[in-house]
């Protein structure tokens, strides 16, 4: 029985006179002692108090990113679902008029979804890629076939139980250009308010001004292509291309610096490479058929890995087909960086 304070006196002098207690030593110290006790029993049956906006916990910050770009050449079953956070399937292919080119494949992109959702893995269809800025600006330009662009990709997203979209325009130009990229990532934004929407830019530079500062709230992060070009894959590419995303005022949880899996200034695939010879993987540099090739091998991988960490949001890599399937894989070298081994 709980005791409440408006009857607390009540009760003890009832008692006290019932034992006939009245005027005594005795009758004082039964009164201290129960008073003491219908205390205690009161408030150990009161709410706890609600915590103040001051003592609610902060939310945990998003977890370090490690995206695969796939293309229809993945093998499903060869996924280290267990090493990614993301997989960007690439590509859908834009046309002038706002529909799309009919994705090869199809069922693979939905095992790799189905199969990638078990393992807590999210996965975006990558739109574009290079050669495909003709398409793009046309569509852009015109109000009604980006409306269609936006309504058809949006479809796509939810017929294939996907997770997003990422939009790969390379490279919309400052300008009218620049503007009509902007309505397109807003109408995107509009018609998937809850599904992850980013974008593929350039290391740095000129080109990269056409992607304007007020898409960054409209994208959950931009991966940085720091890769490709006369400086493909050096670290001085992959710092300066770090400083000028995040010199614009891309935030660090925003910003997913890309690595290359493969050579210039022939592609080769970073498998061929080791495959010829395995101290490749500890090399950025490799004579092969008779020409200079240039990439990152592991140690390389793993420092930027590490930049990344301290100063981004995450890491991303074109492609996850030119990895090797044993020790010397470069995404294992990411995934030892990322768990701190």
């Amino acid at each position: 029985m709980v005791v409440r304070k408006n009857n607390l006196l009540t009760c003890l002098l009832a008692y006290s006179q019932t034992r006939k207690l009245t005027h005594s030593p005795t009758r004082l110290l039964c009164l201290i002692i129960l008073l003491l006790v219908g205390c205690r029993q009161e408030q150990s049956n009161l709410p706890s108090p609600t915590p103040s906006a001051t003592e609610t916990p902060m939310s945990e910050s998003e977890p370090f990113r490690v995206i695969a770009y796939v293309t229809g050449a993945v093998i499903p079953e060869l996924i280290p679902y267990d090493k990614l956070t993301h997989i960007n399937y690439a590509f859908l292919i834009p046309n002038p008029d706002g529909s799309f080119a009919r994705l090869a494949n199809l069922w693979k992109l939905q095992m790799i979804a189905e199969q990638a959702h078990e393992h807590g893995v999210q996965v975006l269809i990558s739109v574009g890629g290079w050669g495909w800025e003709t398409q793009f600006e046309t569509m852009a330009a015109d109000p009604a076939s980006r409306a269609l662009f936006v309504q058809n990709l949006t479809r796509f997203v939810t017929d294939n139980g996907l997770d997003g979209a990422d939009v790969d325009w390379e490279y919309p130009r400052p300008g009218q250009s620049a503007q009509n990229f902007l309505l397109l990532i807003q109408e995107l934004r509009q018609a998937m308010p809850d599904k992850l929407l980013t974008t593929a830019v350039v290391s740095y530079g000129a080109t990269g001004d056409g992607v304007l500062t007020e898409t960054f709230d409209l994208f959950d992060f931009i991966n940085v292509m720091s890769y490709d070009g006369p400086d493909h894959g050096t670290m001085a590419q992959f710092n300066t291309g770090l400083e000028y995303w995040q010199g614009r005022g891309l935030p660090p949880e925003k910003t997913v610096m890309g690595i290359p899996f493969y050579s210039r200034p022939n592609e080769v695939l970073y498998r061929q490479l080791v495959a010829t010879n395995p101290e490749a993987a500890y090399m950025d540099a490799l004579e092969f058929n008779g020409v200079m090739n240039h990439y990152n091998g592991i140690p390389t991988v793993q420092a930027k890995t590490q930049i990344a960490l301290e100063r981004a949001g995450g890491v991303m890599f074109w492609t996850l087909e030119h990895d090797t399937q044993d020790e010397l894989s470069l995404l294992k070298a990411i995934d030892e960086v990322v768990r701190g081994e």
